[in-house]
């Protein structure tokens, strides 16, 4: 079965986006995976096709409405497979790790609730069991790009995407550390040498050399990280 997502928005024309490009548009074109988009504007119930109305209790800004979000919901849910997770993108769901996203890659897809305005309504979330994630702790104008980064994590993790699969391995994160610097030609850049360990061809050493690079990196740029694995250790 192709891995699917299906994208809930009222800006459908903002997909694929850099989603129909390089790796990903190219796995698209191939079919490796699958994008639908369905526009929540379609599930409105007035002539101006409008989905959201003032909070509850003020306040600035405006609300998507739980009965139109819902509706869109559920219209997504009934052409997918029922395993598909509805993950809505916000700035207070779990941030997505890379943990999260090989488990997305390896169901049947997801469905991606892109919120605007002020949010959306409390209730649709919880009557419809909607997963929140967030992407980092800062604010978009929408979960449109969200979605993006989502969608694209998840990609490049399907069989026959990435190309050399190997290399996936030895990605940040992929061992619960950040990836280990790297070099290519010209040997030599503004007085600055590749490492000489990484032109000895001794792949034992090499190995060795990125494990510490890598270890080194995670804990000062990451502690949180570093202190996970040292826990596995």
């Amino acid at each position: 079965m192709t891995w699917r997502a299906t994208v809930l928005t009222i800006f459908p024309e903002m997909f694929p986006g850099p989603l129909g490009m390089s790796l990903a548009g190219k796995a698209l074109a191939e079919s490796k995976w699958g994008l639908t988009t369905i526009d929540i504007r379609d599930f409105a119930t007035n002539k101006h096709r409008s989905v959201d109305d003032t909070p509850a209790g003020g306040g600035a800004g405006m609300v998507m409405r739980a009965d139109i979000a819902a509706a869109a919901i559920d219209a997504a849910r009934a052409a997918i497979p029922s395993d598909a997770p509805t993950l809505y993108l916000s700035p207070r769901g779990r941030t997505l790790t890379q943990a999260r996203v090989r488990e997305l890659a390896r169901g049947p897809g997801a469905i991606l609730l892109c919120g605007r305005f002020e949010g959306i309504d409390q209730r649709v979330l919880d009557a419809r069991n909607v997963e929140e994630v967030s992407i980092g702790d800062y604010v978009l104008s929408g979960g449109e790009l969200a979605a993006q980064v989502l969608i694209d994590a998840c990609v490049r993790l399907l069989p026959g995407v990435a190309g050399n699969e190997s290399s996936l391995a030895e990605e940040s994160f992929a061992s619960g550390l950040l990836e280990y610097p790297h070099y290519t030609r010209p040997r030599e850049f503004e007085g600055r040498a590749i490492p000489e360990v990484l032109l000895s061809g001794d792949h034992k050493a090499i190995a060795t050399w990125r494990r510490e690079q890598s270890e080194a990196l995670t804990k000062v740029r990451r502690p949180d990280l570093w202190a996970e694995h040292a826990k596995k250790k």
